[in-house]
């Protein structure tokens, strides 16, 4: 340390030091003396800076609140979608349930048609093949006949067996015979009936009245026609006289 000598009757040196010391207390003073003289507004100024001049806390739960409405809305797009796809697979799974009863209900019918159907089938195989034979067997039976008297006379014996009309072989020959010598165009025209204009015509000599009167269904109606005139000329014997084979002159 310094040693201070003090003369008698000086007031003693300050040093560098306390120089120092003393203008700085002084400083203080003047500072503080102007601090509490100064008005209101400006400590409030002073307090204004120093909120200003503090650091901004930033609060994290806008932010949370944020992300938990977005995780909710989310949630409720995810549930919707999975409600629609729900949807979506039962509305599938009862149209393939429809298209499967379809499918049952028409295999079923299907299966009920099927034996009628094979029955149509069958009958209608079953009636051509009928038809088939009975046009044989009608084809195989069918009587062939020789274009000439005794052809003639045979045909006509057999549509007179179908209609119920009496008459033989002979009984037709005979009066053929005698009537036209066989001439299927022969024509009177001498006798009572040609007087009259209705000669008589044809293997049994019929006039063309009683032709029509006496005319046998399938047969001819031209009066020269062999088969035609045998049996409208039978069957008027037959009315008349019971037979053809009763008949022995001009009838």
């Amino acid at each position: 340390m310094t040693k201070i000598t003090r003369t008698p009757g000086h007031s003693p040196k300050l040093t560098k030091l306390h120089k120092l010391s003393v203008a700085g207390v002084a400083t203080l003073g003047a500072a503080t003396l102007a601090f509490s003289l100064a008005p209101s507004h400006t400590q409030t100024t002073t307090s204004d800076a120093a909120v200003s001049a503090a650091p901004v806390a930033f609060s994290q739960q806008p932010i949370k609140n944020v992300q938990a409405r977005l995780t909710d809305q989310q949630a409720g797009a995810s549930l919707k979608t999975q409600a629609i796809e729900a949807k979506k697979k039962t509305a599938d799974d009862a149209a393939k349930k429809a298209a499967e009863n379809v499918r049952k209900v028409q295999a079923a019918s299907r299966s009920v048609q099927r034996p009628a159907i094979e029955t149509v089938a069958m009958k209608t195989v079953a009636m051509k093949t009928y038809a088939t034979k009975t046009y044989a067997t009608k084809t195989a039976t069918t009587k062939t006949y020789a274009n000439n008297l005794d052809g003639w006379i045979r045909q006509s014996l057999d549509i007179m067996k179908r209609r119920g009309i009496p008459g033989s072989y002979n009984g037709l020959h005979r009066n053929i015979m005698r009537e036209s010598s066989g001439n299927p165009m022969a024509i009177n025209g001498w006798d009572i009936n040609a007087i009259n204009g209705i000669p008589s015509k044809g293997l049994l000599q019929v006039i063309p009245p009683t032709f029509k009167a006496y005319h046998v269904p399938g047969t001819s109606w031209n009066i020269y026609d062999p088969v035609a005139n045998i049996t409208a000329a039978a069957n008027y014997a037959a009315d008349k006289y019971g037979s053809m084979d009763n008949v022995n002159s001009a009838y």
